[in-house]
């Protein structure tokens, strides 16, 4: 699973989905800025989200996926 820091700047309060800041992804470099909620969605649903959704999918399906067990 991904780790995101997620940084807000400016947002409306009668206006939920009217958000604009800077998103990162925890021990990458880079930045993505976002203008509204839809943008940030679409940020943190990208890339290894998608990888994390397909795991689960197959997890449901019957298969084992995890790391172990723990200690």
């Amino acid at each position: 699973m991904e780790d995101f820091i997620v940084r807000i700047y400016r947002f409306e309060k009668d206006n939920p989905k009217s958000l604009v800041g800077l998103v990162e992804k925890v021990g990458r470099s880079g930045r993505k800025g976002f203008t509204n909620l839809d943008e940030l969605w679409e940020i943190l649903n990208s890339s290894m989200a998608v990888k994390v959704h397909r795991r689960v999918q197959k997890n449901r399906k019957g298969e084992k996926i995890g790391k172990g067990p723990r200690r």
